[in-house]
């Protein structure tokens, strides 16, 4: 076999080893779902999201400079029985002047399962909306597993009671 035979068939071979072998890549990319179980402001000494600082009374937390802290369970199911894998701990910050979105900046804190003690970072608008209404958010880091993550999440309120609120979560995550 020729010199210039060879090296063309060397040339297409690597390029489909290169392919599978991205193609197999568990970092590359990734779809996560996990659910959200919070318990609403106000719902008592169990709330899962309290005021750090209110300055205006509203309902759901997004009145102008009122500041939220969270510590919410994050589920693998929607159901409050659901297997815990982890929780959702930040902070929101009313930043409209209509009241009607805040600011969040939260980490994804991974307890239990393959991404135990690993974590997502995350920050975007959390618009007060419609239940089934999705919003998304920009995924700008990771630890442990999800070191150099990047991404979105795309939030879905799906169920709501006078003190619980369940959202799903899909986090679509790229790797660097």
């Amino acid at each position: 076999m020729a010199a210039s035979s060879v090296i063309p068939s060397l040339l297409l071979f690597l390029f489909v080893a290169a392919v599978a072998a991205a193609s197999s890549n568990p970092n590359g990319y990734m779809h996560l779902r996990f659910y959200n179980h919070e318990r609403i402001l106000g719902s008592g000494p169990s709330a899962t999201v309290v005021y750090a600082v209110q300055r205006r009374d509203s309902n759901s937390g997004a009145g102008f400079g009122n500041v939220i802290v969270y510590d919410n369970l994050m589920r693998s199911g929607v159901e409050t029985d659901s297997p815990i894998v982890g929780r959702n701990q930040g902070m929101g910050v009313g930043s409209s002047l209509a009241e009607n979105s805040g600011l969040t900046n939260f980490q994804l804190v991974f307890t239990a399962g393959k991404y135990s003690g690993s974590s997502l970072a995350l920050q975007g608008l959390f618009p007060v909306a419609p239940l089934g209404t999705v919003f998304e958010r920009a995924i700008t880091g990771g630890t442990g597993k999800f070191r150099l993550a990047k991404g979105y999440l795309l939030t879905t309120e799906v169920r709501a009671t006078n003190t619980t609120l369940t959202g799903q979560l899909d986090a679509y995550i790229t790797f660097r």
